[in-house]
């Protein structure tokens, strides 16, 4: 199904789910379209959000200043990912 580029996608599209198409020979013997893991990249943006703030803690405990600005850096990181896969879960998005 060919999608046009001047209209937005409606939400049964994205309920569907929205497949990859980095496979040029996806339609005609190449693998099959995928799908994103979003349920697990939720768990796994919590996860290091969570460490990673621990991290930043322990390290500005010990006085080590660039491994609490790294540390920092990757939270907030991490946190703009979780964001986003909230938003497309709420969206519909299988996964």
């Amino acid at each position: 199904m060919e999608r046009r580029h001047d209209r937005p996608r409606a939400r049964e599209e994205y309920e569907r789910g929205l497949p990859d198409y980095h496979d040029p020979t996806g339609g005609f013997g190449g693998a099959a379209p995928a799908y994103s893991a979003l349920t697990l990249r939720i768990i796994l943006s919590a996860v290091a959000v969570v460490l990673s703030v621990g991290g930043a803690v322990v390290f500005a405990v010990a006085g080590i200043l660039w491994g609490t600005a790294l540390l920092c850096v990757l939270a907030v990181g991490s946190a703009i990912d979780l964001g986003w896969v909230i938003h497309r879960k709420r969206r519909g998005e299988p996964g």
